[in-house]
């Protein structure tokens, strides 16, 4: 087994993960703030929702564009560019913060800019990852990526909550502002150019490349769309903000406490992963922590209780993490190189799909069910989709390892 700081003896791994924790961290705190933003203007679940759908929709629509750019432009210029996007983002919102705007209108069509942003960074990130380092560091690597996000998603919704109850929206704009400046100076000191990994001309056959290899390779299939469904009906993020104010009884600390949670269990996981690398059983593994995530999602759903809340959230990121590991190692070794950027874009909208269109899911039966009853029936959901996928795509559940996939044709 290589040794577990192996991936980080590369220079240009070292510097891409510092890029990747100050933009989590700026993207985490400004999630925080924006939910309280919206709902203190409006007071209602279902405008939380088009928070999530305003930044899904450029990633449905921009899908097969950004994965063609990814591999035919340098995939860290690609992200360079996103990076400045979120910076101008959250200079916006910091602007009409400080301006006293109460419409939410401009509020959204910021959150389409970043969705912008994040449909074209999405796929290049992933994709960049296999140039930083060598192809036996690279599940080894996929979990320090893992861990170093879940640090920043910890961190970032906690200190995004005190800024809120200290200097309101205004200043966690600010602080966001400056964590992305510092993480576009990260990526500008990187050496590595990918160049054009893609020679073939445009064309629509080759920009649905990345669509027909993914159907066809069933795995990757399987573990993409597993985690389509059971976050789309599980995921109960949006909803936060209202289990932490009328359910749970607590401030904006208690909603960064929420919201830090899941991100807890996951950074512990994906270290362990790191330094012990999953060595059987990889697709029953993934099967049986999706269920527990369905599970962990319907306790929290009940509970009323702030720690057992916390404890539920924990342990769902924890079993979330194994299954992020598993599916992006799949993912990035199943498919050829050249094609990584096109089938790291469908990915990327179906993660897209079971966050910020989960966001917006929540929202809409949180409005016709109630808060309560739309978290559980979506933990319900998520444990009959893992029934069914065990049974759709046995390919999956006979993975023993996730680095002994390759892709078709080789």
């Amino acid at each position: 087994m290589a040794p577990t700081h192996s991936a980080f003896a590369h220079r240009d791994f070292r510097l891409y993960q510092f890029a990747r924790l100050f933009m989590t961290l700026g993207v985490q705190m400004q999630s925080v703030a924006v939910g309280l933003h919206i709902y203190s203007l409006t007071q209602r679940p279902l405008d939380l929702g088009y928070a999530g759908l305003a930044q899904f929709l450029p990633a449905i629509v921009l899908s097969l564009v950004t994965g063609d750019t990814a591999d035919r432009h340098d995939r860290r210029g690609v992200l360079l560019c996103c990076y400045a996007a979120m910076v101008t983002g959250a200079l916006l919102f910091f602007g009409m913060a400080w301006a006293g705007v109460t419409q939410t209108l401009p509020l959204y069509a910021v959150l389409v800019l970043i969705g912008i942003a994040r449909a074209f960074a999405g796929p290049a990130g992933q994709s960049l990852v296999p140039h930083l380092v060598p192809v036996q560091h690279l599940s080894q690597a996929v979990a320090w990526n893992s861990t170093v996000f879940q640090v920043g998603t910890i961190a970032g919704p906690a200190a995004g909550g005190l800024l809120y109850d200290a200097f309101r929206a205004t200043g966690v704009y600010f602080v966001c502002a400056v964590m992305m400046v510092a993480a576009a100076a990260m990526l500008a000191l990187m050496r590595v150019r990918t160049g054009r990994m893609e020679q073939a001309a445009t064309s629509w056959q080759r920009l649905l490349g990345g669509i027909r290899y993914v159907w066809r390779q069933k795995v990757v299939l399987g573990a993409i769309s597993l985690d389509l469904f059971a976050v789309l009906l599980g995921g109960a993020t949006a909803l936060l903000p209202i289990y932490a104010h009328e359910i749970l009884h607590t401030g904006p600390w208690g909603l960064g406490l929420l919201r830090s949670a899941p991100a807890v269990g996951a950074a512990v996981i994906a270290l362990a992963l790191a330094m012990f690398p999953l060595r059987r059983n990889a697709g029953g593994v993934m099967l049986g922590c999706v269920a527990i995530f369905g599970v962990a999602t319907i306790v929290f759903g009940l509970s009323q209780s702030l720690v057992l809340s916390l404890v539920a959230l924990v342990v769902l990121g924890a079993v979330d993490m194994v299954s992020v590991v598993i599916r992006q190692t799949l993912v990035q070794l199943a498919t050829p190189p050249e094609m990584r950027g096109r089938v790291s874009a469908v990915n990327m909208v179906f993660i897209g799909a079971s966050n910020e269109l989960g966001d917006f899911e929540s929202g809409v039966t949180a409005e016709w069910f109630g808060v309560v009853p739309s978290v559980v029936l979506g933990g319900v959901g998520t444990c009959v989709v893992v029934v069914l996928w065990a049974w759709l795509f046995p390919e999956l559940r006979r993975i023993a390892r996730a680095d002994d996939v390759k892709p078709l044709g080789t």
